[in-house]
């Protein structure tokens, strides 16, 4: 990459995070290419020779948004797609450390694409990725469980909203607590313990 192209790749970064904070404060309707310069320290004109309108901004956050969150997993997906028809059904199980970390790394590194995701479900695709999350992953896993469709969408859902919540709570104290603490807790309150101590044992 020349200074040339350094420089334009640099503008549409500077452009892209400005982008995520406005939309992390305001709704996307509300947002204007002088809203968009401003917060990043360009002209219009600038903005002009990267984009023709903010959708193409838009399109180009979701795609590196997409791109850097991949970055975070050592995994090929249509491999893992694969795998699930055959492996094992502890290998199954997608909440542990060895998928929470990279995802909770991106979180904590990425607090605002995180917030922004979740407030504006409808622009950043978030319900389009879930489909095909839905589609690839979750429905053949628990179908692999002998669970059908329809309760695995209620049970996914209670699955997610359950692990935002506590995304959520981390963010709001700065992501303050280490990893390993969210993945124990993340952990804790999907696969709860309930191995009884042997003090209880003993008691029955």
């Amino acid at each position: 990459m020349n200074k040339s192209e350094s420089k334009y790749y640099n503008t549409a970064l500077l452009m892209n995070q400005a982008f995520i904070e406005l939309l992390n404060k305001k709704e996307f309707e509300f947002i204007t290419v002088k809203d968009i310069c401003k917060k990043a320290g360009v002209n219009r004109s600038t903005f002009y020779l990267h984009y023709e309108s903010i959708n193409d901004l838009l399109e180009e956050c979701l795609d590196n948004i997409n791109k850097k969150f991949i970055k975070y997993f050592d995994k090929n997906s249509k491999e893992f797609i694969e795998k699930i028809k055959n492996c094992s059904s502890e290998d199954l199980i997608l909440i542990t450390p060895e998928y929470l970390t990279p995802y909770l790394k991106f979180i904590k590194e990425n607090k605002i694409v995180h917030q922004v995701a979740v407030k504006h479900t409808k622009i950043m695709n978030s319900i389009e990725r879930f489909n095909l999350l839905n589609k690839h992953i979750f429905q053949p896993i628990f179908s692999r469980f002998g669970v059908d469709e329809k309760t695995g969408c209620y049970m996914i859902s209670y699955y997610l909203n359950g692990v935002t919540a506590i995304i959520n709570e981390w963010i709001k104290g700065g992501c303050m607590e280490e990893i390993s603490y969210i993945e124990r807790i993340v952990m804790d309150c999907v696969r709860p313990k309930l191995e009884k101590s042997d003090e209880d044992k003993g008691s029955i």
